[in-house]
């Protein structure tokens, strides 16, 4: 509707001011003619056409026209706000996502007396999945440490397309898994699919033993840190901006967490420090500094899980060796996907999962692909950057 409101607003206005300058060009016309033959005037007094009559005529016709001009504009104004209308009342009758996890995510800690892990109901740095078994009602606590794994995966957008095809994927406590191929290889819609933004159509996905479909989605999201490329910072102070990744977390949370990101130094060194108000999705900062930014929020969050989804392309190289460093204190000791386009930046990874058309071709370390002399080799050996 909105591309149809837009293209009839860029369409009528010049047709009418076509046809208003048509319109005038046949009344000069015909009036001209009209004078010229001594056509006379439809009055009472019978008396021949004069230019005093034709010109009002001319005068008319530019004032009619205008007035059209004027009704399509308003047209075209409530057509434009149908459009906005409809888009607006399509997201208040859009069905609310479902969700039938019953796996939830809570502070735990280990009881003194039994050693085992119980609830807490304060914040103690350690989380546990509670997994209600709904066979015997018996409430289990498994610890939260990140190891995911992706059993034989199939999806696609649409029924017809599948875009992953038998896609496994593991990732222990702490190792880092980079994914590389080319754009529309699948590797950002696996990284979707571990927020279950998506669900699979086929395969099992696992975290820390449970199937994520049983895992309530707030919570399986709150586990995982996420750092796009394209940054969103909202109108407020830096402390603001970095406490966005956790709510709760208190002021020297927030500079520990800019400090681990490589953040602090840049910080501080603003007008006002970390009171610093930003604005326009803080313009006055440069690409590196916002993304410093984004990587404090996402370590102030604390998650045991991370993905990076091309988190560097869009800086020049020398900010992005001062990214880079802010995000590999980040990733110690956390499970960590890694989405690159510059093949320097994943040669440390514990795997390296190549991708072409939904499916794993390759899969190794580092040294391990470059010694197979396969798909990871040419694009290491032929290019820094895969586009």
């Amino acid at each position: 509707v909105s591309q149809k409101a837009n293209m009839y607003a860029n369409i009528l206005m010049p047709i009418l001011m076509n046809l208003g300058n048509l319109l005038y060009v046949l009344v000069a016309l015909a009036g001209g003619i009209f004078l010229a033959l001594g056509v006379p005037n439809l009055s009472i007094s019978g008396m021949a056409l004069s230019i005093a009559v034709v010109v009002p005529f001319l005068n008319m016709t530019k004032q009619f026209c205008g007035q059209i001009g004027q009704i399509s504009q308003q047209i075209n104004a409530v057509v434009m706000g149908l459009a906005g209308a409809d888009r607006i009342f399509e997201l208040i009758d859009e069905e609310p996502e479902a969700d039938e996890g019953y796996v939830t995510l809570v502070n735990a800690q280990v009881n003194p007396d039994t050693w085992q892990l119980e609830e807490a109901d304060h914040h103690t740095g350690m989380w546990a999945w509670k997994h209600p078994h709904r066979a015997t009602g018996e409430i289990e606590y498994v610890p939260l440490r990140g190891d995911l794994v992706m059993d034989n995966v199939d999806f696609g957008y649409t029924p017809d397309h599948e875009v992953l095809h038998g896609v496994s994927v593991f990732a222990k406590p702490g190792q880092k898994v980079a994914f590389v191929g080319a754009t529309g290889a699948g590797k950002t819609t696996i990284t979707n699919l571990i927020n279950r933004f998506y669900d699979i159509a086929d395969g099992k996905i696992r975290y820390d033993g449970i199937n994520v479909n049983k895992i309530r989605k707030a919570d399986l999201r709150r586990s995982l840190g996420v750092v796009l490329q394209d940054v969103n910072l909202f109108t407020g102070t830096v402390m603001d901006n970095i406490r966005y990744g956790n709510l709760d977390a208190t002021d020297e949370e927030c500079v520990a967490a800019a400090k681990l990101a490589g953040a602090d130094d840049f910080i501080t060194r603003l007008p006002d420090g970390y009171d610093t108000m930003l604005t326009g999705n803080g313009a006055q900062l440069s690409q590196g500094q916002r993304q410093l930014i984004s990587i404090a929020r996402a370590a102030v969050a604390d998650p045991p899980a991370m993905i990076l989804d091309e988190a560097t392309s869009s800086i020049d190289t020398r900010t992005e060796a001062i990214v880079q460093a802010g995000m590999d204190k980040l990733m110690e000791g956390r499970t960590t996907f890694v989405i690159a386009h510059r093949l320097s930046t994943v040669r440390n990874s514990d795997a390296i999962i190549c991708l072409d058309h939904g499916r794993i071709i390759e899969r190794g370390n580092h040294d391990e692909l470059i010694a197979k002399r396969g798909y990871y080799y040419q694009l290491y050996t032929g290019a820094f950057e895969l586009e």
